[in-house]
């Protein structure tokens, strides 16, 4: 690491912080989806959350990498022998790519670990700020800007990941508020196209319409999402992948409109989709909350490609009004599972 670097950190380590997300017409946001889809015009709809990532950039030993995070075991490494196939290897790659050493990255986050609402690709988001936050103190002017930042953060994720990579995680994380993202295929064009659904005045209205639920079982994404990647290329499935779409953009007019029982019917048919290509998309506790909420009129969701993690529900205030302590009773077990605090992210990433 520059000397620069290493005395500006011993003075003032840097610290960024970015927003997780719920979501809807995940997986689309794959271009092995988005491209022979395009015809229909795919997209993806997230709210960020202020269950916030935080990471900050620490002095440590010369010539090394370290990475601490709650959930996860502290590593370290040569800068130039870190693995990237690691379970922090996001983390290493970043680092790579901003040939960086005598670094500790200390990785904070306010959501349970692999809860699938995007808490990886939110860390790597605030990473990528930091480290550009870190670059500009010894050049000139910060060429950091919200689109670089979530581009460069997904580009990194694609390389290394190993399966296919989607690209809302990164934009909820860089942007924050509620959006829905479309997703572009003109190589001359930017690879997608925001709009936002509920401007921030409207945030803490729709705040109350939604809730939040953790299972208690971390999810394994790749999974869920391998399978259906493989469906979608072997030729599986292509109708109901239409289906979801028209259930997304249905879903996002709904919302806009502020019409919560139209939205929650088209989130329910959307769930139902994925429920029938991969019946495991909701676990044991899912598929209870999920009953739960149909029956008390509401909409519901798992976060990310689900398989565990998080579960979110909309509808009328007093629905889920009714909802909320039937949700809080049928998470008394497993231990870890409990309802979470929702309030709509307006910052998306903060460097400092």
């Amino acid at each position: 690491m520059d000397k620069k670097f290493r005395k500006m950190l011993d003075a003032n380590p840097i610290e960024a912080s970015a927003p997780c997300r719920i979501d809807m017409g995940g997986t689309l946001d794959i271009p092995t989806f988005y491209y022979p889809l395009r015809h229909l015009s795919p997209c993806s709809f997230n709210i960020a959350l202020k269950l916030r990532t935080r990471v900050r950039l620490l002095p440590y030993a010369r010539g090394r990498i370290k990475i601490s995070s709650r959930g996860f075991k502290a590593a370290q490494f040569p800068a130039d022998a870190a693995p990237f196939n690691h379970p922090m290897g996001l983390m290493f790659t970043t680092a790579a790519f901003f040939n960086a050493e005598g670094i500790h990255i200390d990785i904070e986050s306010e959501s349970p670990p692999r809860s699938a609402l995007g808490g990886s690709s939110a860390a790597a988001v605030a990473l990528v700020a930091a480290f550009l936050k870190l670059k500009a103190a010894t050049e000139s002017g910060d060429r950091s800007n919200r689109r670089r930042v979530a581009l460069l953060a997904y580009q990194l994720e694609q390389s290394t990941a190993g399966v296919p990579c989607g690209f809302q995680d990164q934009l909820a994380a860089a942007y924050g508020g509620v959006n829905v993202w479309n997703w572009q295929t003109d190589p001359d064009r930017s690879v997608f196209r925001r709009k936002i659904v509920v401007a921030k005045k409207g945030h803490k209205e729709l705040a109350g319409h939604l809730l939040l639920a953790y299972c208690g079982k971390p999810h394994a994404s790749k999974d869920i999402n391998g399978r259906w990647v493989k469906q979608f290329l072997c030729g599986e499935n292509r109708n109901l992948w239409r289906d979801v779409i028209a259930s997304t953009r249905e879903f996002v007019k709904a919302l806009a409109g502020k019409n919560y029982n139209k939205a929650a019917e088209y989130m329910n048919r959307e769930t139902g989709i994925r429920r029938k290509m991969t019946p495991d998309v909701l676990d044991k506790v899912g598929r209870r909350l999920a009953g739960i909420a149909l029956q008390n009129d509401c909409g519901v969701r798992f976060a990310g490609a689900g398989g565990g993690g998080c579960l979110w529900a909309l509808g009328e205030i007093e629905n889920i009004d009714r909802l909320r302590p039937l949700w809080q009773k049928s998470l008394s077990s497993p231990k870890e599972a409990c309802l979470l605090d929702v309030d709509i992210d307006s910052k998306g990433v903060v460097v400092g």
